[in-house]
Protein backbone atom coordinates (compact mmCIF):
# COMPACT_ATOMS: atom_id res chain seq x y z
CA UNK A 1 0.00 0.00 0.00
CA UNK A 2 2.65 2.21 0.63
CA UNK A 3 4.26 1.63 -2.73
CA UNK A 4 1.28 2.32 -4.63
CA UNK A 5 0.75 5.84 -2.30
CA UNK A 6 4.69 6.67 -3.14
CA UNK A 7 4.09 5.97 -6.96
CA UNK A 8 0.88 7.87 -6.93
CA UNK A 9 3.05 11.45 -5.44
CA UNK A 10 5.63 10.74 -8.06
CA UNK A 11 2.75 10.80 -11.04
CA UNK A 12 1.80 14.18 -9.35
CA UNK A 13 5.19 15.68 -9.29
CA UNK A 14 5.27 14.16 -13.10
CA UNK A 15 1.78 15.51 -13.98
CA UNK A 16 2.14 19.12 -14.98
CA UNK A 17 -1.24 21.17 -13.65
CA UNK A 18 -4.15 22.29 -15.96
CA UNK A 19 -3.36 26.03 -15.78
CA UNK A 20 0.50 25.28 -17.68
CA UNK A 21 -1.47 22.38 -19.99
CA UNK A 22 -3.38 25.03 -21.21
CA UNK A 23 -0.85 27.85 -21.15
CA UNK A 24 1.53 25.47 -23.19
CA UNK A 25 -1.24 25.00 -26.02
CA UNK A 26 -2.89 28.68 -26.32
CA UNK A 27 -1.97 31.34 -28.86
CA UNK A 28 -2.46 34.06 -26.30
CA UNK A 29 1.36 35.68 -26.54
CA UNK A 30 3.13 35.24 -23.19
CA UNK A 31 0.31 33.55 -21.35
CA UNK A 32 2.69 30.21 -21.52
CA UNK A 33 5.80 31.99 -20.42
CA UNK A 34 3.80 33.49 -17.20
CA UNK A 35 1.94 29.70 -16.26
CA UNK A 36 5.45 27.62 -17.27
CA UNK A 37 6.82 26.35 -13.32
CA UNK A 38 10.16 25.48 -15.30
CA UNK A 39 11.08 29.23 -15.49
CA UNK A 40 12.99 31.69 -13.00
CA UNK A 41 10.60 33.28 -11.19
CA UNK A 42 11.90 36.67 -11.83
CA UNK A 43 11.06 36.11 -15.86
CA UNK A 44 7.39 35.10 -15.01
CA UNK A 45 6.77 38.01 -12.80
CA UNK A 46 8.40 39.94 -15.76
CA UNK A 47 5.58 38.39 -18.11
CA UNK A 48 3.03 38.70 -15.50
CA UNK A 49 3.79 42.86 -15.15
CA UNK A 50 4.31 43.15 -18.85
CA UNK A 51 1.09 41.21 -19.77
CA UNK A 52 -0.86 43.04 -16.98
CA UNK A 53 0.15 46.38 -18.76
CA UNK A 54 -0.51 45.20 -21.82
CA UNK A 55 -3.88 44.39 -21.14
CA UNK A 56 -4.53 46.97 -18.84
CA UNK A 57 -3.80 49.63 -21.85
CA UNK A 58 -6.07 47.49 -24.39
CA UNK A 59 -8.71 48.26 -21.60
CA UNK A 60 -8.01 51.99 -21.38
CA UNK A 61 -8.47 52.11 -24.69
CA UNK A 62 -11.79 50.03 -24.86
CA UNK A 63 -12.92 52.53 -22.78
CA UNK A 64 -11.70 55.39 -24.42
CA UNK A 65 -13.31 54.89 -27.78
CA UNK A 66 -16.43 53.49 -25.95
CA UNK A 67 -17.41 56.74 -24.05
CA UNK A 68 -16.15 58.57 -27.67
CA UNK A 69 -18.57 56.82 -29.52
CA UNK A 70 -21.73 57.75 -26.49
CA UNK A 71 -20.79 61.29 -26.85
CA UNK A 72 -22.09 61.07 -30.52
CA UNK A 73 -19.37 63.63 -32.48
CA UNK A 74 -19.87 64.64 -35.70
CA UNK A 75 -18.31 66.89 -38.34
CA UNK A 76 -20.47 68.77 -40.18
CA UNK A 77 -18.44 70.26 -43.81
CA UNK A 78 -19.69 72.69 -46.27
CA UNK A 79 -17.93 73.60 -49.64
CA UNK A 80 -19.86 76.10 -51.55
CA UNK A 81 -18.81 76.78 -55.30
CA UNK A 82 -20.40 79.29 -57.22
CA UNK A 83 -21.26 79.00 -60.49
CA UNK A 84 -22.05 81.58 -63.15
CA UNK A 85 -25.14 80.04 -64.65
CA UNK A 86 -27.00 76.90 -64.37
CA UNK A 87 -29.96 75.14 -65.50
CA UNK A 88 -33.02 74.56 -63.02
CA UNK A 89 -32.09 71.02 -61.09
CA UNK A 90 -34.16 68.25 -61.29
CA UNK A 91 -36.36 67.84 -57.87
CA UNK A 92 -38.21 64.45 -56.87
CA UNK A 93 -41.23 64.89 -54.64
CA UNK A 94 -41.58 61.91 -52.94
CA UNK A 95 -45.02 60.94 -51.43
CA UNK A 96 -46.02 57.54 -49.99
CA UNK A 97 -49.61 57.75 -51.09
CA UNK A 98 -48.89 57.43 -54.91
CA UNK A 99 -52.49 58.05 -55.80
CA UNK A 100 -55.48 60.13 -54.63
CA UNK A 101 -58.27 57.74 -53.83
CA UNK A 102 -60.96 60.82 -54.56
CA UNK A 103 -59.88 60.61 -58.69
CA UNK A 104 -59.56 57.04 -58.92
CA UNK A 105 -62.43 55.47 -60.94
CA UNK A 106 -64.57 52.40 -61.33
CA UNK A 107 -62.69 51.65 -64.54
CA UNK A 108 -59.23 51.80 -62.61
CA UNK A 109 -60.49 49.87 -60.33
CA UNK A 110 -61.38 47.32 -62.24
CA UNK A 111 -58.00 46.97 -64.00
CA UNK A 112 -55.24 48.69 -61.04
CA UNK A 113 -57.53 47.53 -58.20
CA UNK A 114 -54.93 44.35 -57.28
CA UNK A 115 -51.99 46.59 -58.12
CA UNK A 116 -53.25 49.57 -55.86
CA UNK A 117 -53.37 46.98 -52.89
CA UNK A 118 -57.29 47.58 -52.94
CA UNK A 119 -58.96 44.86 -54.63
CA UNK A 120 -57.97 40.88 -54.61
CA UNK A 121 -59.38 40.07 -57.71
CA UNK A 122 -62.31 41.94 -57.69
CA UNK A 123 -63.57 42.22 -54.10
CA UNK A 124 -62.55 44.39 -51.15
CA UNK A 125 -59.45 43.26 -49.45
CA UNK A 126 -59.05 44.27 -45.57
CA UNK A 127 -62.19 45.79 -44.92
CA UNK A 128 -61.42 45.87 -41.10
CA UNK A 129 -57.99 48.11 -42.15
CA UNK A 130 -60.15 50.86 -43.96
CA UNK A 131 -62.05 53.68 -42.58
CA UNK A 132 -65.69 53.29 -42.90
CA UNK A 133 -66.66 56.57 -45.43
CA UNK A 134 -63.36 54.79 -47.90
CA UNK A 135 -65.16 51.62 -47.67
CA UNK A 136 -68.62 52.88 -48.53
CA UNK A 137 -67.32 54.45 -51.85
CA UNK A 138 -65.12 51.97 -52.21
CA UNK A 139 -67.78 49.12 -52.26
CA UNK A 140 -69.62 51.68 -55.20
CA UNK A 141 -67.06 51.98 -57.10
CA UNK A 142 -66.20 48.39 -56.91
CA UNK A 143 -69.30 47.03 -57.78
CA UNK A 144 -68.54 45.51 -60.97
CA UNK A 145 -72.36 43.51 -62.11
CA UNK A 146 -73.38 45.77 -64.49
CA UNK A 147 -70.05 47.62 -65.23
CA UNK A 148 -68.40 47.87 -69.01
CA UNK A 149 -65.07 48.36 -68.66
CA UNK A 150 -63.14 51.09 -70.85
CA UNK A 151 -59.17 50.88 -72.65
CA UNK A 152 -56.69 51.44 -69.44
CA UNK A 153 -53.74 53.38 -70.39
CA UNK A 154 -51.23 53.81 -66.81
CA UNK A 155 -49.85 56.95 -67.86
CA UNK A 156 -53.10 58.72 -67.94
CA UNK A 157 -53.60 57.14 -64.73
CA UNK A 158 -50.83 58.33 -63.38
CA UNK A 159 -51.06 62.11 -64.76
CA UNK A 160 -55.23 62.06 -63.44
CA UNK A 161 -54.66 60.50 -60.07
CA UNK A 162 -51.57 61.45 -58.95
CA UNK A 163 -50.81 64.51 -56.27
CA UNK A 164 -50.93 68.35 -58.28
CA UNK A 165 -47.65 70.21 -57.80
CA UNK A 166 -49.78 73.23 -57.42
CA UNK A 167 -51.30 71.65 -53.88
CA UNK A 168 -47.78 70.61 -52.22
CA UNK A 169 -45.48 73.07 -53.49
CA UNK A 170 -45.36 75.97 -50.93
CA UNK A 171 -42.78 78.40 -52.03
CA UNK A 172 -39.84 78.20 -54.57
CA UNK A 173 -36.78 80.40 -55.11
CA UNK A 174 -34.11 79.66 -57.28
CA UNK A 175 -31.14 81.69 -57.41
CA UNK A 176 -33.23 84.76 -55.55
CA UNK A 177 -35.89 84.93 -58.03
CA UNK A 178 -39.50 83.18 -57.13
CA UNK A 179 -40.25 80.16 -59.04
CA UNK A 180 -44.08 78.74 -58.93
CA UNK A 181 -45.70 75.30 -59.93
CA UNK A 182 -45.59 76.19 -63.49
CA UNK A 183 -41.67 75.85 -63.84
CA UNK A 184 -41.95 72.01 -62.85
CA UNK A 185 -42.82 69.62 -65.38
CA UNK A 186 -43.61 65.86 -65.15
Amino acid sequence: MDLKAESDDNLDCERPAPIEVFASRSTLHGIAHMFTYERVCIKRCLWIIFFIGSFSFLVLVCVDRVQFYLQYPHVTKLDEVTAPMMTFPAITFCNLNRFRFSRVTRNDLYHAGELLALLNGYEIRDTHLVEESVLETLKVKADFLTFKPRPFNMREFYDRTGHDIKDMLLSCYYRGVECSAEDFTV
